[in-house]
């Protein structure tokens, strides 16, 4: 038996000549063995500065070189990035259309297929513009109905029969 020295921790241990020749590296615990055999790096919390290892894999996946601790951390971060104007889908706040349109005369049923479920019912702007918040810009439309408008010229050319009479 020959004292050795853990290439983790640097604690004394002793190991057998035999052993000794199998590896180039000794280790004096499972944990320790563990810890040799990681590829990553410990990188610091983008938002908490808390110390913590990313394997290889998740260095590599990283988009914007930011590391996050945990889930709390990286959402705190994505909402900072991503409120009002910094959100790629900003609009210039002008989202109140639809509780203007919710207040007038008019019944709140799709225009195309007649559903009166205020759950699947959407505002479209007929003219496609959402700027144009105009009330005789405004219809309402189900959800399946109002996908049918903006991708099938068919269903829009109907829906525009339909507005006209």
């Amino acid at each position: 038996m020959k004292n050795v020295v853990c290439n983790i921790c640097g604690k004394k241990f002793r190991r057998k000549k035999s052993q000794l020749k199998l590896s180039l590296k000794h280790y004096c615990s499972i944990n320790c063995s563990e810890q040799g055999r990681r590829k990553g790096k410990n990188v610091t919390c983008f938002v908490c500065k808390k110390v913590v290892y990313k394997s290889l894999k998740d260095l590599k996946r990283s988009k914007n070189k930011k590391y996050f601790c945990s889930i709390n951390c990286s959402n705190l971060w994505l909402g900072e990035q991503q409120r009002a104007d910094k959100h790629p889908n900003w609009a210039g706040g002008m989202s109140s259309y639809k509780n203007l349109f919710k207040r007038t005369n008019s019944k709140q049923i799709c225009v195309s297929c007649g559903k009166n479920d205020t759950r699947i019912l959407c505002v479209h702007h007929i003219d496609k513009n959402r700027k144009n918040n105009n009330m005789q810009n405004l219809t309402w439309l189900c959800r399946n109905c109002h996908f049918l408008v903006h991708n099938y010229k068919k269903e829009l050319k109907v829906l525009l029969k339909r507005q006209k009479i």
